[in-house]
């Protein structure tokens, strides 16, 4: 569609944009109305939001509109399956200024409602709004399947801590854009689209994990989440991490070492959690520390140590990335 947001309006623009989108059977009333149904049959509902900001969260050179939006579904339906739920629907909330052509929004829902489809999960509703710069606003809604959910307060001594998913790749791929190059692609893909292993959160509430999260600010930062919430110590054991062939070479070229990416690079959303020890874990977890009792060390520590490198993700204290 040609033109821009001013020249469609408020109305037109959610026209097209709810047009694109599909449904699945949770949704009892879609986009359209004053506000939409969503079925809930467990009689909880679990609700995570988010925001990304153009030039804080991504830029448009580097990321298409279609990007933005796989991205933003996906770390809030991340964070629905860290709970053990599985991810029912989205809600949007966008400030766009009105000379933006109307093709961005309507790549981003294209985006939105494509990783939704990889979920389980539909766009439902939202709201539009103009604005001097490009603000996107996620609201994610899940059911508990009648589990309980898992929290980060459940971790104990003597529990394994496992993790499935990527890590450090999306961190290698800023390192590579922000040096201005594209390859690898892999890594660089990971940085714009995360893949979060969504049917993992539930499968491990299945499997009786204590305690979990998915690592957006980095594995150290958000294990210690879960270490303050459960009130214990986690130690990561570094050598049983894999770092790919392809992330050591870009870690030679820009100077970093890859495990610096892997330990406090966030935005993969993989899933981390804690098991009791005698569970038996399916191939896809990877176990790569334990949890102990509360020292005077930090509540994280790396192979029995503090890790002192900087790194991870604070939104007031900024970005303290390598």
């Amino acid at each position: 569609m040609k033109g821009t947001v001013g020249e469609l309006g408020e109305f037109g623009l959610i026209r097209e944009l709810t047009s694109r989108l599909t449904t699945t059977p949770a949704v009892r009333v879609g986009p359209g109305d004053d506000a939409a149904v969503v079925a809930a049959p467990d009689r909880r509902v679990v609700a995570s939001t988010d925001i990304l900001l153009e030039g804080r969260h991504f830029r448009r050179d580097w990321s298409t509109a279609y990007d933005v939006g796989r991205k933003a579904a996906a770390q809030n339906l991340a964070d629905i399956a860290a709970m053990g739920a599985v991810p029912t629907a989205l809600l949007l909330g966008l400030v766009v200024p009105a000379e933006l052509p109307v093709t961005w929004p309507s790549e981003l829902m294209d985006g939105l409602r494509d990783e939704c489809q990889v979920a389980g999960a539909s766009v439902v509703g939202g709201d539009v709004v103009r604005g001097d710069t490009i603000m996107v606003s996620i609201t994610a809604l899940g059911d508990l399947r009648n589990q309980e959910p898992v929290t980060r307060a459940g971790a104990q001594p003597g529990d394994l801590v496992a993790v499935t998913g990527w890590l450090g790749w999306s961190a290698a791929g800023y390192a590579v854009l922000s040096r201005g190059f594209r390859s690898p692609r892999a890594f660089v893909e990971a940085h714009r689209r995360p893949e979060p292993p969504y049917h993992a959160g539930p499968a491990a509430a299945g499997l009786g994990a204590t305690a979990m999260c998915d690592v957006s600010d980095g594995l150290i930062a958000d294990l210690g989440h879960i270490a303050e919430a459960s009130k214990v110590r986690i130690d990561i054991r570094s050598g049983a991490i894999d770092i790919p062939t392809q992330m050591n070479d870009i870690g030679q070229a820009v100077g970093v070492d890859p495990m610096q990416w892997v330990l406090t690079g966030g935005e993969d959303h993989a899933i981390v959690a804690t098991f009791p020890p005698d569970v038996k874990l399916p191939a896809r977890w990877k176990v790569i520390g334990e949890v102990l009792n509360p020292s005077a060390l930090p509540q994280v520590t790396v192979d029995g140590a503090p890790w002192t490198k900087k790194g991870g993700w604070d939104h007031f204290g900024g970005d303290i990335e390598s």
